[in-house]
């Protein structure tokens, strides 16, 4: 029962691998309880072993400390609490290199959201200028459609008056341009001019005496 014992777990040795997502600390304690037990049975690792085996089931993320440690010169004197005890620094300073990198993933994430938002706004505000500019252009058109429009009626009616004008016809001379109380060959008309010449000399004269 003791042989069969140890050769499960040499077995479990052999295939020891560090799990997914896990931690140095839960890895530390399984393969401590397979040293521990296979010691007790008389089976004794030399430790500089028990180091190259840990290292080889380290994952890839672990791969620039695996080197580190393989070319160091004091694994045959190292014991396997300080060997862990750099593992667990190392680990240390993974976790605050990604909680780092998390942060300013936030934060990047926070000013995108910020820039977002603000060009947003400067979008509406440029489709409001756009807007009231638009509004500006339709009143000035309509505007200057009105003004146009005035001029041509007021045109239209100065080209119909002068047009009326044009054909008045006398029925004295039988010329155009005026009507028969104004025509120069009216009886009354000379008799007028003579009664206003009459009347200023006679005031002239007066004046003289």
């Amino acid at each position: 029962m003791k042989r069969s014992r140890v050769n499960t777990l040499i077995h479990e040795y052999e295939l020891f691998r560090m799990n997914t997502n896990e931690n140095i600390q839960s890895m530390q304690k399984r393969f401590t309880h397979i040293v521990n037990h296979l010691t007790s049975l008389g089976k004794i690792f030399p430790n500089e072993d028990l180091i190259n085996k840990v290292l080889r089931c380290l994952s890839r993320e672990w791969q620039p400390k695996v080197t580190a440690i393989s070319e160091s010169k004091d694994l045959s004197s190292m014991s396997l609490a300080t060997f862990f005890g750099k593992l667990l620094e190392h680990e240390m300073e993974l976790q605050r290199l990604n909680q780092n990198e998390e942060t300013d993933k936030r934060k990047r994430s926070i000013a995108l959201k910020a820039s977002s938002s603000m060009q947003e706004e400067e979008e509406e505000e440029e489709s409001d200028d756009e807007e009231d500019f638009s509004l500006f252009v339709k009143k000035f058109h309509k505007f200057v459609k009105n003004r146009r429009m005035e001029r041509s009626h007021n045109f239209n009616n100065g080209k119909r008056s002068q047009e009326v004008s044009s054909t008045l016809k006398c029925y004295k001379c039988n010329q155009p341009g005026h009507i028969k109380a104004n025509c120069p060959l009216n009886e009354s008309w000379p008799k007028k001019n003579e009664k206003k010449s009459y009347k200023e000399r006679r005031s002239k004269k007066a004046y003289i005496t």
